[in-house]
């Protein structure tokens, strides 16, 4: 007599089924305002003006795109401040947040108490954007420079939680412990045991830090002033308000400003 195959929290043929079309009705509604973006780009002025967003307009046009080649030396200024920021800006913040929940996980480092009460309280009560323009631009001198949209978003109190509650699930204290014994510092105990278990977190980690500092447009808008570094949503924002109140163009912007976040998507989904 054959034993059934039972998975780890399985549930019934019928549920499952259900939560799959759970799970595609909540993907389409996912997907679906990307094409709309996307059509709507690729439709003509007048289509717009007459029948209003459509999912099939009346004429298609790529007189929208032809006009962002036409600016393409601004894009491509933009795109590159935005690529460059965001790359140095995730990396930085990863690394600092991986480190300092690290240090919260262990149990045997003295401050713990403080530093976890202390990220937790900044979560909780921020400064706000006013105290950070003044900080930044007042005492720190971060003003109409790349460091200035960098270093405020270093430090994320809610991707250190996050991570730390990361390396209560997935590392044992006792695999530190045994590598203490065996005489091994620190730095190896982090590299050679420690990350490889939490490369999942870091990934996601990096994820949300490249998608937040993608997409943060209100410290740009108060920090730069000069088109030579403007990222690519003060670009298309730029562009947009040069050709008066061009829709097809605005989602031609946004279609182009939200093509790097998918790929960085696609390639660290796993």
């Amino acid at each position: 007599m054959k034993q059934k195959n039972h998975r780890l929290n399985s549930v019934s043929a019928g549920t499952e089924a259900v939560m799959n079309v759970v799970l595609a009705l909540f993907s389409l509604c996912c997907i679906i305002p990307f094409i709309f973006v996307v059509i709507i780009s690729f439709s003509s002025e007048e289509s717009i003006r007459t029948i209003g967003y459509s999912f099939w307009p009346m004429a298609w046009s790529t007189d929208t795109y032809a006009y962002a080649f036409e600016k393409l030396p601004q894009i491509w200024r933009s795109f590159f401040n935005s690529v460059l920021i965001t790359g140095i800006g995730t990396v930085l913040s990863t690394l600092i947040c991986v480190l300092y929940s690290y240090a919260l996980y262990r149990p045997d480092f003295k401050y713990r108490n403080f530093f976890n009460f202390f990220s937790f309280f900044v979560m909780l009560f921020g400064g706000g954007l006013v105290p950070t323009y003044i900080i930044s631009k007042q005492v720190l001198g971060l003003s109409e420079n790349y460091a200035a949209l960098i270093v405020p978003l270093l430090v994320s109190p809610f991707n250190i939680i996050v991570m730390r509650t990361f390396f209560k699930s997935s590392v044992p204290l006792e695999l530190i412990e045994a590598a203490t014994i065996d005489g091994a510092s620190e730095l190896r105990t982090f590299n050679t045991i420690v990350f490889p278990m939490v490369k999942p977190g870091v990934g996601a980690l990096a994820i949300f830090t490249f998608i937040n500092s993608w997409n943060d447009y209100f410290m740009q808008l108060i920090m730069l002033s000069s088109n030579a570094n403007y990222t690519i949503s003060l670009g298309i924002a730029t562009l947009q308000a040069e050709s008066s109140i061009d829709m097809g163009l605005l989602m031609a912007g946004a279609a182009l400003a939200a093509a790097p976040i998918i790929a960085v998507f696609l390639v660290f989904q796993k």
